[in-house]
């Protein structure tokens, strides 16, 4: 069967790693020039490894992507580092119970209530259950009103900005449960995973189109792919596709899509993420923190990653390698700035927690998305959209369906297992 899957990154590497290797005809369009999605990395010249535009690690029960890096002989780096909040002008290690009982910032009551609701939270298996609560309300009630307000509510704000108060207490739990002490990371970088990925379905006779934007699919008895690449214009048909776009992207591919099933997915909102990446001569969170939360409403980024207090800047030509990330909606001005004016907006506040950082500056890059970051309101399960659409032989596997666990690499990876197995089993019924 000819199977075409828009979308190159995890999910669509999957889908279509699973159907070539079953002698399915597939063929892979994807816009960007490489493959990985979200998850998609870049190099310096003088770099011996990529690193991801967009901050990413896997933990280390994320067994369906570490199962696959396995079957593909991808050697993979495990570590514990060190994760963090920033509190009051101040860094505190806050990555494992013990450090909770400890934080200095709250008593030992509000610390015992804090941890023993994060352990119920992370010894719950049925946090799909929890969906029907806000998170906002019942966490201060649960761990105690100042707790949630010091480290919590700031981490809301700053992911979510106004709808941190719609945030479905599912989410949270599955942020909690899958959170590991130690991180596992693919060597060379996601890219190269990613390109590993596409060699083997290449090897299955899978082909791939990269710089190729799909601009219209449509279906009848057959599924209708019009794409364009080179600055031209083609057609491609197909006994079945699979849309690995996020939902609105899908609606702007597919006019065939009946008005009752546009108006469910529109009700599907998210954010988009910025990031700068700073390369140093020196280290800027030099207390050995990878990851730094900031838990300051005022804060104009969620996050400091620094990669390099993780993976070893040797990879990186003894580079230190700093993300600041941000979750935006696509019409905030982040995505309107220059690189430039957006490290001057950031810059009063890097000082702030290292006054000297800028002699170090080497270079520093900007990276975009418009859609990273689902947002998970009360029951959310009632609009989640199904993988097979109303459109025959079109099915559609996203980023919002990987509920209730967060977006991820692995989510991903299983997403494109997941359709390809129901695209499969469709095919079979049709024998």
């Amino acid at each position: 069967m000819k199977i075409a899957i828009i979308g190159a990154g995890f999910t669509g590497l999957s889908a279509a790693y699973e159907l070539s290797k079953r002698g399915h005809d597939v063929s892979v369009f994807e816009k960007d020039l490489q493959p990985g999605g979200l998850a998609i990395g870049y190099k310096e010249r003088e770099w011996k490894w990529t690193i991801e535009k967009y901050y990413h690690h896997w933990f280390t029960n994320d067994r369906s992507i570490l199962n696959l890096a396995k079957e593909l002989n991808c050697e993979v780096v495990t570590k514990r580092p060190k994760t963090s909040v920033y509190v009051k002008g101040k860094i505190y290690q806050l990555d494992s119970p013990l450090s909770v009982i400890t934080f200095p910032l709250l008593s030992i009551m509000e610390r015992l209530r804090m941890g023993l609701v994060l352990e119920c939270l992370k010894l719950n298996p049925f946090g799909k259950s929890l969906e029907k609560y806000n998170s906002s309300k019942v966490l201060p009630r649960l761990m105690g009103k100042r707790p949630f307000e010091l480290v919590w509510e700031p981490l809301f704000k700053n992911k979510f900005g106004k709808h941190m108060n719609n945030i479905s207490l599912a989410w949270f739990w599955a942020r909690v449960k899958k959170r590991t002490p130690s991180l596992s990371y693919p060597k060379e970088g996601f890219l190269r995973f990613a390109e590993k990925m596409v060699k083997k379905s290449e090897e299955n006779n899978a082909k791939f189109y990269f710089n190729t934007e799909v601009i219209e699919t449509r279906t009848n008895n057959k599924v209708s792919i019009k794409f364009q690449r080179g600055g031209k214009i083609e057609k491609g048909i197909f006994d079945k596709a699979i849309i690995t776009l996020p939902s609105f992207m899908f609606k702007k591919i597919a006019p065939q899509l009946p008005e009752n099933y546009n108006q469910e997915i529109i009700k599907l909102e998210g954010l988009g993420t910025v990031t700068l990446i700073l390369r140093l001569k020196k280290s800027f969170l030099t207390d050995g923190t990878y990851w730094l939360n900031l838990c300051d409403k005022n804060a104009p980024f969620t996050a400091i990653v620094e990669h390099t207090n993780y993976m070893d800047k040797k990879f990186y030509n003894k580079e230190h390698l700093v993300y600041l990330g941000d979750y935006k909606s696509p019409n905030n001005l982040y995505f309107s700035l220059s690189k430039e004016s957006l490290l001057k907006k950031f810059d009063p506040y890097l000082r702030k927690i290292n006054p000297n950082y800028s002699s170090d500056v080497i270079d520093y890059k900007l990276f975009k998305v418009p859609y990273s970051q689902p947002i998970i309101p009360k029951n959310y399960s009632q609009i989640l959209p199904p993988f097979i659409t109303p459109l025959p032989n079109i099915y559609l596997a996203s980023i919002e369906q990987v509920y209730p666990w967060d977006r991820g690499t692995n989510y991903a990876v299983e997403l494109g297992q997941e359709i390809a197995k129901i695209c499969m089993q469709d095919l079979e019924k049709k024998f």
